[in-house]
């Protein structure tokens, strides 16, 4: 058997590609669901769909920590490999620090602009706050920078959660946008 290696070059060009067909086909739901149901109600189901998607990462990733005898504090947080971002190919630089990171080149925020979609693309960004209070709700992840806002990068904060945001989280009825509501005030 022939062993075949890839440069991190190609092999990042090949996460890109993934993640650019990832954001292609949230773009595609996203306008078929608008399409079929009207923007309130559509964009409704989208973010239905991405609270679903961020509650199984953050799930994951805490029961992954949780497994290693870890608690599911901000610091163990990147400790974890489940649904994690990839180091290369997805964005084009990535600083990460206690509290915060820095992400640019987002390969999806780039496709969005592409197709001038950024308003039904931006719905993705919603799993960010999401995964991260279902990993512990005593923490929130919120956007202070986003592409999808016209930003030359995506900027992370981490910071505890408010009751509010608790409560909305933990909510049955809610509009998971309000969750993050500098992400929501920038579109």
């Amino acid at each position: 058997m022939t062993e075949e290696t890839i440069t991190l070059e190609e092999a990042a060009k090949e996460v890109e590609l993934v993640s650019q067909r990832l954001a292609l086909l949230h773009l595609s739901y996203a306008k078929m669901l608008v399409g079929e149901f009207g923007e309130e109600r559509g964009k409704e189901l989208i973010l239905k769909a991405i609270e679903d998607y961020g509650r199984n990462i953050g799930e994951k990733r805490r029961e992954e920590i949780e497994q290693k005898g870890m608690e599911p504090t901000p610091e163990n947080f990147s400790k974890g490999d489940a649904f994690r971002i990839p180091k290369f190919g997805m964005h084009s630089s990535l600083k990460e620090t206690e509290d915060s990171m820095e992400l640019y080149g987002c390969a999806m925020g780039k496709l969005w602009r592409r197709y001038g979609e950024e308003d039904l693309g931006k719905l993705y960004c919603y799993v960010d706050p999401v995964k991260y209070m279902a990993f512990n709700d005593e923490h929130i992840q919120v956007h202070r920078k986003a592409m999808p806002a016209g930003d030359d990068r995506c900027e992370f904060v981490v910071r505890p959660s408010t009751e509010d945001e608790k409560e909305l989280f933990r909510s049955k009825q809610k509009d998971i946008s309000e969750i993050d509501k500098h992400l929501k005030e920038r579109f």
